[in-house]
């Protein structure tokens, strides 16, 4: 059994040999343990720190191309490496790597696919109240989009399973958290979490500048997620809802066709036309976007085997 723990870095020579000092040499049930380094395009010394820790094994980005690009990348280069069981944590040493045992052991007892670390946020001394508050509601709008039940939606320290890593695909360039997690949860991938305590905070996030910003880029990724693999839900409640509101200022202008006052409601009757018009072009979006969930099903599944093909040639290669 082979586990590859991916690190995404940017600028990390400060912080990157707290992470790599503490990830375990040996865990039960593991015979091999490899990292691999994502380089998104750093300016200091970040791959030079972790040649000098052992780390043998990188994926370079000349340019920035973001966390969601590194994380992708990362999971192809680990399964290229044969990983069993793949880890991403961060480089900013947030994420406590003496807890990697725990983090895979529900994926060593084959009970899970995919298992996201709980920081347990209320408890984070350095997190406001309103990041605190917005991490609880983001995670709730997520559990709703993903029919998931996790407590950490946005936490970066993950496991995946080899099956789950090629069946995983992310098309923002902002954060894959929310999206692989409405991705697994809309694709029959059985997810869990693990509490965890967090390490001391070592600098800023380099995600975004502020918490707005961040429930901003966060509740787009979500949205866009969710109107990708629910969208008949979405568009057929804003129809219904439209059509039902319609209905008042038709029956107001009814009322006043058959009292003898038609004339002075026809407003009624142009705002009600109004909301049947769009109600109608919700349905007919629902319809569309429901082809095109479909079609991206598709192509998921054409990647995966894309993928499996690629796979096997290298495996073939090396032999």
């Amino acid at each position: 059994m082979k586990l590859c723990i991916q690190i995404p870095c940017l600028n990390e020579a400060a912080t990157l040999p707290l992470v790599l000092k503490t990830i375990p040499k040996k865990i039960t049930g593991i015979d091999e343990i490899e990292i691999v380094i994502i380089d998104d395009g750093s300016t200091d010394s970040t791959v030079e720190v972790a040649r000098q820790h052992g780390v043998r094994h990188f994926v370079r980005h000349p340019v920035r191309r973001g966390l969601a690009q590194s994380f992708q990348d990362g999971l192809l280069r680990c399964l290229e490496l044969g990983a069993d069981i793949i880890v991403n944590t961060d480089g900013d040493n947030q994420y406590p790597s003496e807890d990697i045992p725990r983090l895979i052991q529900p994926i060593l007892e084959g009970s899970v696919d995919m298992v996201v670390a709980d920081r347990q946020v209320q408890k984070i001394a350095h997190f406001s109240k309103g990041k605190k508050f917005f991490q609880r509601f983001g995670t709730w709008v997520l559990n709703k989009a993903a029919n998931t039940n996790l407590p950490d939606g946005p936490s970066g320290f993950r496991a995946y399973s080899r099956e789950t890593a090629m069946k995983i695909y992310v098309n923002t360039r902002f954060s894959y958290c929310m999206e692989t997690i409405i991705q697994a949860g809309n694709s029959g991938i059985s997810v869990t979490a693990v509490p965890i305590t967090v390490n001391p905070k070592t600098r800023e996030s380099r995600l975004f500048n502020s918490s707005a910003e961040h429930v901003m880029k966060s509740g787009a990724a979500i949205f866009r997620a969710f109107v990708m693999y629910r969208p008949y839900v979405l568009f057929l409640s804003t129809g219904c809802l439209l059509f039902l509101i319609g209905l008042i200022p038709f029956g107001r202008f009814l009322w006043g066709f058959f009292d003898g006052q038609a004339g002075g409601h026809i407003q009624s009757l142009v705002f009600g036309s109004v909301l049947m018009i769009g109600a109608l072009l919700c349905f007919a979006l629902g319809v569309i976007a429901d082809l095109i969930r479909m079609n991206r099903l598709m192509q998921e599944k054409q990647l995966e085997l894309t993928k499996r093909m690629y796979l096997d040639s290298r495996l073939k290669q090396d032999d």
